[in-house]
C-alpha cells in the first residue's frame, strides 16, 4: 500500500525539482548563446581613420587679416594719390575724385551691414576715416594755403572728431534680441517677435575721441596763450575724457577716453603744480590754485563715478593731494618761507573733515590716505632736525669739559649747520601728534596711533631747546625732565616699551650733552644713575633700567676719578665698585632677564677697569685679582656655579701678570698656580664621584706644569731644572703606581724617560761620533732581528702591561 506524502513534504519536493529545472535551463541558454556566436560571420574591423590636419588659423582670423591688409593698402594708395598724383588733375577733377571715393568708402559700410558683413564694413569705415583726413589736408593745400597751420589743424581736428562721432553713432549693425515670455506652465518661451538693438561700428567712435584730444591745446598754442591757458586747455580736455570714460557704454571708447584723461590730466596737473610752486605772488598762486582745483574736481568726480573701489580710492587720494597743493601754494605766497610746510600740513589735516561726511567709502578712504601722505611728508621734512638734535651732542666727545656753551643749539650743532627753516619743526611734529591722538579712533589702529603720537611728542620736546636757542642749562633741564616723564609713563601697567626706549635715548643724548662742562657731567651722570636705579624695580623696566643705571654709574666713576685728578689705574679701583654692586644686586633680583642684564653690565664695567690698568702691570694684577674675588663671590650662588671657572681664570691671570711685573721668567712660576688648584679640584671630583677617571681628574693639572717644564728643560744647559723635573716626574710616577692611576703613571713615566734621554743625549752623541759609520746600520739590523725573534713574547708582555694598566683607574 502506497503512502501519500503530506502537503508539506510534497511542497518541498516540488521546490527541489523547480530549482533543478532552473539550473538546467541556465546551462542550455549558455550553450545556445555560444552556438549562435560561433555561427555568425566575422565582422571586419574598419581601418583607422586618417589623422586630420588641424588648420593653423581660424576662418575669422584669416578674414580679419585680409581685411586689415586691404584697408592698409587702400589707405596707402589714397595717400600716394593725394601727395603724388594730385597734380595730374584739375581742381574739379581732384575734388570729384576725393569726394566720390570718400563718400563711397563711408557709404559702403551701410550696405555691408545690411548683408551682415560687419568685418568688411569695419575695414571700409577705417578707410573712409583715413580719407577724411586726406580731404582735410587737400582742402588746406588747395583752398587755404595761407591759413595758420596750428589753427587750421585744431579746427580740422574738431571737425573730424564731430564727423566721426556722428558717423559712428549713425551707422551700425542691427542685432536682433529674442523676447522671452513666460508660458502658463511657468517655463520661459521665446516669442516670435524680437527687438532690434543698433550696435555702432567699433572704429569711428574711438577715433573721434582720439581726434578730440588736440583741438583745445592747439587753439591755445596758436593763439599764443600763456601757460595758464594752455594748462586749462589740457585739464578741460581731460575733464571731457573723464566724462566719456564714465558714461559711454562702448568699452573701446571708455579705454581710449580713460587713457586721455590720465595722460592729459597728469600733464596738466604737473604744469599747474609747477605754476603754483613758481608763483611770485598771491595773484599768480590763486590762478594756479584754480587750475589745481579743476584737476582735483576731475579726479574726485571720476572717483565718485567709477564702480571699482580700488580705482576710486587711488583717484580720490590723488584729488586730495592736488587740493592740498592748491591751497598750500596760496598760503606759501602769503606767509614767510619757513611756514610753507606747516601751511601744507594744515591743508592736509583739513582733509580729515571730509572723512566724517556721507561720501562713498572709497572716496573717504582716499581723502584719509591723502591726509596721511601729507602728514608723513611733513614729518620727513622735520626729521633731519630731530636727528641733529639727538646725535649732535656725540661730537662733544672730542672736546670734553671745554666749557659750557651759551645756548642749547651751540651744544647740539657744534660745527654743523642748523637748518634755516627749522623754527616750525616743533609745530609740525606737535600737529601730527595731535592728529594721531584725536583722529585715529579705530580700535585696531589705536595702539599704533598712540605709539606714533608718543614718539612725535618726544621729538617735539627734544628739538624745542635748540630751536628756540634756550640757555645751555635750560636745555639740560628739558632733557632731564623728558627722561623722567618717559620713565614715569613707561612704569604704568602694562609697561610701555616705546617710552622706555625713548627715555634711554634721551638720557644718552643728555649724557653726551653734559660733557661740555665738568659740573654738568658729574651732576647729570649721578642723576641718571639714581633715576634709572629708582625705575628698575618697576614692573617690566628692570631689564633696561637696571643695566642703564649701572652703565651711568660706571661713567660717573670715571668722571669722578678724572675730576679728582686720579691716574687711570687708580680710577679703575673706583670703577670696580660697579661690578660689586651688580653682583650684590643680581643676587636679590627675581626676574631672570633683569638678573642676566645686570650681571652682563657688571662684567662690562670690570672690563673697563681692566682696560684702565693696562699700562700698569702691578695695578692690572690687583684689578684682576679683585675681579676674581667678585666672580668667586658670585659663584657661591647655586645657580652661578660655572662662574667659579671664570674666578679661577682671573686669579691665574692676576698671578701671571704679577710674576711678569716682577720679571720672573721660569715657566713653573706660571704653571704651578694652575696645577695646584686643578689637582685639588680633580681630587675633590674623584672623592664625590668614583666614576671619574684619573685622566679627567689629574691629566689637565699635571700637563700644565710637566709639559712646559719639559720643553724648558730640553733647552736648558744647566743641571738643576732637569734634576728637579726628573724628581717631580719620578714622584708622580710612583704615586700613580702606588694608587694604580693611569694618568699620573703614564704622564710621569713619559716625562721621566724624556728627561733622562735629555741628560744622556750628549754621551750618546759622543759614542755615535766615535763608532765607524757602518755601526748604526748594523745595530739597526740586529735590533730588527731581535725584535723578529721575540715578537710573540713581546706581544704577550705588551698584553699583560695593557691589562695591568686597564685595571688601574
Amino acid at each position: 500500500m502506497t503512502q501519500i506524502p503530506s502537503p508539506a513534504e510534497e511542497l518541498r519536493l516540488l521546490d527541489a525539482e523547480l530549482r533543478q529545472l532552473d539550473a538546467r535551463r541556465t546551462v542550455l541558454l549558455t550553450r545556445r548563446a555560444w552556438l549562435v556566436h560561433m555561427l555568425r560571420p566575422p565582422v571586419p574591423t574598419p581601418p583607422p581613420a586618417p589623422a586630420t590636419r588641424r588648420p593653423e588659423a581660424t576662418a575669422p582670423g584669416v578674414q580679419n587679416v585680409l581685411l586689415l591688409l586691404g584697408g592698409i593698402l587702400l589707405t596707402i594708395a589714397a595717400v600716394a594719390f593725394t601727395l603724388v598724383g594730385w597734380g595730374h588733375l584739375g581742381i574739379t577733377g581732384r575734388s570729384l575724385v576725393l569726394g566720390a571715393v570718400t563718400l563711397a568708402a563711408l557709404g559702403a559700410p551701410v550696405l555691408l551691414l545690411r548683408r551682415g558683413l560687419r568685418s568688411t564694413a569695419e575695414s571700409l569705415a577705417g578707410l573712409g576715416l583715413a580719407l577724411t583726413v586726406l580731404d582735410a589736408y587737400a582742402l588746406y593745400a588747395v583752398a587755404l594755403p595761407d591759413t595758420d597751420g596750428l589753427g587750421y589743424t585744431a579746427t580740422a581736428s574738431a571737425a573730424l572728431a564731430a564727423v566721426w562721432a556722428a558717423y559712428g553713432l549713425a551707422v551700425g549693425a542691427v542685432h536682433r534680441t529674442t523676447d522671452v515670455r513666460t508660458a502658463a506652465t511657468g517655463t520661459p518661451e521665446p516669442s516670435a517677435a524680437g527687438t532690434g538693438v543698433r550696435v555702432p561700428l567699433r572704429l569711428p567712435l574711438p577715433a573721434a575721441v582720439v581726434a578730440a584730444q588736440s583741438p583745445l591745446l592747439l587753439w591755445a598754442v596758436a593763439a599764443a596763450a600763456g601757460a595758464h591757458a594752455i594748462t586749462a586747455a589740457l585739464l578741460v580736455t581731460a575733464a571731457f575724457d573723464a566724462v566719456l570714460a564714465l558714461r559711454m557704454p562702448q568699452r573701446s571708447v571708455r579705454v581710449v577716453a580713460a587713457v586721455g584723461a590720465y595722460g592729459l590730466g597728469g600733464w596738466g596737473t604737473f604744469a599747474a603744480g609747477w605754476l603754483s610752486w613758481t608763483a611770485a605772488g598771491p595773484s599768480a598762486a590763486a590762478r594756479a590754485a584754480a587750475l589745481l582745483l579743476l584737476a582735483a574736481s576731475i579726479a574726485l568726480t571720476a572717483a565718485w563715478g567709477t564702480p571699482k573701489p580700488g580705482v576710486a580710492t587711488g583717484t580720490a587720494t590723488a584729488g586730495g593731494l592736488i587740493t592740498v597743493v592748491a591751497f598750500g601754494g596760496v598760503l606759501r605766497t602769503c606767509l614767510p618761507g619757513e611756514w610753507t610746510v606747516p601751511g601744507h600740513l594744515a591743508c592736509g589735516i583739513a582733509l580729515l573733515a571730509v572723512v566724517r561726511t556721507g561720501l562713498p567709502e572709497p572716496v573717504r578712504r582716499g581723502f584719509a590716505l591723502a591726509s596721511g601722505g601729507v602728514q608723513a611728508l611733513a614729518v620727513a621734512w622735520a626729521l633731519p632736525v630731530v636727528v641733529i638734535t639727538l646725535l649732535g651732542p656725540v661730537g662733544l666727545v672730542g672736546s670734553v669739559w671745554s666749557g659750557a656753551p651759551a645756548t642749547a643749539r651751540d651744544a647740539v650743532t657744534g660745527d654743523l649747520p642748523w637748518p634755516s627753516d627749522a623754527v616750525t619743526a616743533p609745530l609740525v611734529l606737535a600737529l601730527v601728534a595731535a592728529v594721531l591722538i584725536v583722529a585715529v579712533r579705530a580700535a585696531q589702529w589705536r595702539p599704533q596711533a598712540l605709539i606714533g603720537a608718543l614718539t612725535l611728542t618726544w621729538a617735539t620736546v627734544l628739538v624745542l631747546p635748540a630751536t628756540f636757542e634756550l640757555p645751555y642749562v635750560a636745555g639740560l633741564s628739558a632733557y632731564g625732565l623728558t627722561t623722567v616723564a618717559l620713565l614715569v609713563y613707561a612704569g604704568r601697567t602694562p609697561p610701555r616699551p616705546t617710552a622706555l626706549v625713548l627715555a634711554l635715548l634721551t638720557s644718552l643724548s643728555l649724557a653726551f650733552l653734559a660733557l661740555a662742562s665738568e659740573p654738568a657731567t658729574l651732576t647729570v651722570l649721578a642723576a641718571l644713575a639714581a633715576l634709572f636705579a629708582a625705575a628698575a624695580p618697576r614692573t617690566g623696566l628692570g631689564p633696561v633700567a637696571a643695566p642703564a643705571s649701572l652703565g651711568y654709574a660706571t661713567a660717573l666713576a670715571c668722571a669722578a676719578g678724572a675730576s679728582l685728578g686720579l691716574r687711570p689705574e687708580h680710577i679703575a679701583l673706583l670703577v670696580l665698585v660697579v661690578p660689586v654692586v651688580a653682583a650684590l644686586s643680581a643676587a636679590r633680583v627675581d626676574d631672570v632677564t633683569t638678573r642676566v642684564s645686570v650681571e652682563v653690565t657688571g662684567a662690562g664695567a670690570g672690563l673697563v677697569a681692566v682696560a684702565l690698568t693696562v699700562a700698569d702691570p702691578a695695578m692690572l694684577a690687583t684689578v684682576l685679582a679683585l675681579c676674581g674675588v667678585i666672580a668667586a663671590g658670585t659663584a657661591v650662588r647655586e645657580d652661578r656655579r660655572p662662574v667659579g671657572y671664570a674666578a679661577t681664570a682671573l686669579f691665574v691671570m692676576a698671578a701671571w701678570v704679577r710674576l711678569a711685573a716682577w720679571g720672573v721668567g721660569d715657566p713653573e712660576a706660571y704653571t704651578l698656580p694652575v696645577t695646584v688648584p686643578a689637582l685639588l679640584v680633580g681630587a675633590f671630583r674623584r672623592r664625590r664621584d668614583t666614576a671619574v677617571s684619573s685622566w679627567t681628574a689629574y691629566a689637565p693639572g699635571l700637563s700644565v706644569t710637566l709639559v712646559p717644564s719639559l720643553l724648558a728643560a730640553w733647552g736648558d744647559a744647566h743641571w738643576p731644572r732637569p734634576l728637579l723635573l726628573g724628581a717631580a716626574a719620578l714622584a708622580v710616577t710612583l704615586l700613580g703606581a702606588r694608587h694604580r692611576l693611569q694618568a699620573p703613571l703614564v704622564l710621569g713615566g713619559t716625562v721621566l724617560a724624556l728627561d733622562a734621554l735629555h741628560e744622556l743625549a750628549p754621551y750618546i752623541v759622543q759614542v755615535v761620533d766615535a763608532l765607524p759609520r757602518w755601526t748604526p746600520p748594523a745595530l739597526a739590523g740586529l735590533v730588527l732581528l731581535a725584535l723578529g725573534a721575540t715578537y710573540e713574547q713581546r706581544i704577550r708582555d705588551a698584553r699583560r702591561v695593557r691589562e695591568v694598566l686597564g685595571r688601574m683607574n
